[in-house]
């Protein structure tokens, strides 16, 4: 048979031999008492039919007629049991015996129905039945029970014409009663087969009710696990086995099932995974793209960087001497009056190039952060009271949405002030002066983040554009240095955060601004923003 059936035997052949070893040392001790009793019985019966005789003989004994003792022996000797009854004085004499060979010869001292007298440190008469009695084998190899009972020398017997004994001799005599055992050997036989067969019928009951019990309670439903984990190896995992009871495997069915369950729903996972794969992959390409293009940026960055550092120093010492000679000369009574308007070109121009010159040396020059705990929305108030009052923002509506507990930033104040002040003068810009600026902080969606946007209704950035508007040098407007973003971008990035741009052409432009929040005392600030990886150890960064 099956695993299940094995199962089934040896649970089965277990509790049958530990049922036998139960019930076997039982029926032993059943029986062994069983013998003890019906021996004892027999002995006491014994004993009685030893009484029995001597009574019913005591007055042919006063009287002293030897027949009739003889004959009320031998009347009870012939009934059936009983082997031989002989009687034996205390000299070892047989002086009658249903053994009619015995009677007249003597025992040896030594034969164990002689002991109530002899070979004894205490005599045997006062002896209980069971010490007076002895078991043997006679030469037929049958077994057979003596018991000895004395005859006492009595004071009736003393003062009775026959008596020949002396009055101090306490036993005169003694009975010995043979009977057969075979017939509560046989009793004791038949009991021990009842008990055999008892336990056989027993131990075959409990056999076919365990298996039985065992086929439906634990064969039937593992075999119901065993089709079933066919069925799932086989690919079929929307099959279910059915709970029939609430024990252990009860449990053991549900957890199957919640466990094909579980395949079931990750297999679908797998599918659907699948079959969105070329999704996936397409966004982590897009977001490869978007790494790949700050990688560019900041190489872009890096060199620039060291290139306007060396180019900045070289022209602000002659631009420098261009300009004090031109103011000089602007001054001058003896200069021709129609040169005068050449000259404040010169000046004019020459104060751009320094102005162009001040830039570069602000992009290339090395700033580290001092940054501390700072309120967002404080930074932002101080931005506009900076700026809000100028001119150009006359007719601009700004309109402050700030988030109410808005946790505290680790930045650093006054370059953060200037990256806000270039993306609020780009979007006065872009509205030329007149429009709606919403400034808004909220809690990003990832843990741990604030955003601030900042969105104008201006005339937008051509999608064409998106891609370079944080590059140096890169503007569209006819004035302008094309620096202000890209420092700005430095900025944040220093600070751990990252600057996002939305914009549609005729439509406005939005940019989030996103920065860490302050960790705790003794807890360390996220190093980049969920999905995006840190460029680190370029020059760029830390030269903005």
């Amino acid at each position: 048979m099956g695993v299940s059936m094995s199962l089934i035997t040896k649970l089965t052949v277990t509790i049958s031999l530990v049922l036998l070893l139960v019930i076997a040392p039982f029926a032993y001790l059943n029986i062994k008492s069983l013998k003890e009793l019906m021996l004892r019985e027999t002995v006491t019966g014994v004993d009685s039919l030893s009484e029995t005789i001597i009574r019913t003989t005591h007055y042919q004994m006063l009287e002293n007629d030897r027949d009739r003792v003889r004959q009320v022996i031998e009347e009870v000797g012939s009934q059936k049991g009983i082997e031989n009854i002989r009687m034996i004085n205390k000299d070892g004499l047989v002086i009658f015996s249903t053994d009619r060979a015995e009677t007249g010869t003597f025992l040896d001292k030594r034969e164990s129905s002689c002991n109530m007298c002899h070979f004894a440190k205490k005599p045997l008469s006062q002896a209980s039945s069971m010490n007076r009695s002895r078991i043997f084998r006679d030469h037929h190899g049958q077994e057979s029970l003596a018991l000895t009972k004395a005859i006492y020398n009595k004071p009736v017997c003393s003062a009775s014409p026959c008596h020949f004994h002396p009055d101090d001799q306490e036993i005169l005599g003694i009975l010995d009663v043979t009977v057969s055992l075979a017939e509560m050997r046989a009793q004791t036989a038949a009991y021990r087969n009842q008990i055999v067969l008892m336990t056989v019928l027993m131990i075959g009951l409990t056999w076919g009710i365990l298996t039985l019990a065992l086929r439906k309670f634990v064969h039937r439903p593992v075999r119901q696990l065993v089709r079933h984990t066919a069925k799932v190896a086989g690919g079929d995992l929307e099959s279910a086995v059915t709970v029939r009871s609430h024990d252990e495997l009860g449990e053991l069915t549900l957890a199957f099932n919640a466990m094909t369950q579980s395949l079931l729903k990750a297999r679908q996972e797998l599918e659907d995974w699948g079959k969105n794969l070329e999704v996936k992959v397409e966004e982590r390409t897009h977001a490869l793209n978007q790494m790949q293009t700050q990688l560019i940026r900041s190489e872009k960055l890096a060199s620039l960087g060291e290139l306007v550092a060396g180019i900045a120093h070289e022209l602000n010492n002659p631009l420098t001497g261009v300009l004090v000679f031109a103011s000089i000369l602007g001054n001058n009574d003896k200069l021709d009056p129609e040169c005068r308007s050449d000259i404040e070109v010169i000046v004019r121009e020459t104060q751009r190039c320094a102005q162009i010159v001040k830039g570069l040396l602000e992009f290339s020059r090395e700033s580290i952060p001092q940054k501390k705990r700072s309120s967002l929305n404080g930074v932002l108030d101080n931005t506009l009271s900076l700026i809000g009052n100028q001119s150009f923002f006359q007719d601009v509506e700004i309109v402050k949405d700030y988030a109410p507990d808005l946790p505290e930033v680790l930045i650093d104040p006054n370059q953060m002030e200037q990256v806000f002040i270039n993306m609020l003068l780009n979007a006065s810009q872009a509205m030329a002066g007149r429009g709606l600026l919403t400034i808004r902080t909220v809690l990003a969606p990832q843990p741990g983040w604030v955003c601030v946007r900042i969105t104008d209704t201006g005339s937008g950035i051509p999608e064409e554009y998106l891609g370079r508007i944080f590059d140096p040098f890169f503007t569209t407007k006819s004035k302008g240095t094309g620096l202000g973003l890209s420092v700005s971008y430095g900025i944040v990035e220093n600070h751990g955060g990252a600057i996002e741009v939305q914009s549609s052409k005729g439509e406005g432009t939005t940019f989030t601004v996103r920065l860490p929040v302050a960790p705790d005392e003794g807890a360390e600030a996220p190093e980049s923003l969920p999905g995006e990886e840190p460029v680190r150890g370029l020059e760029a960064w830390s030269s903005l």
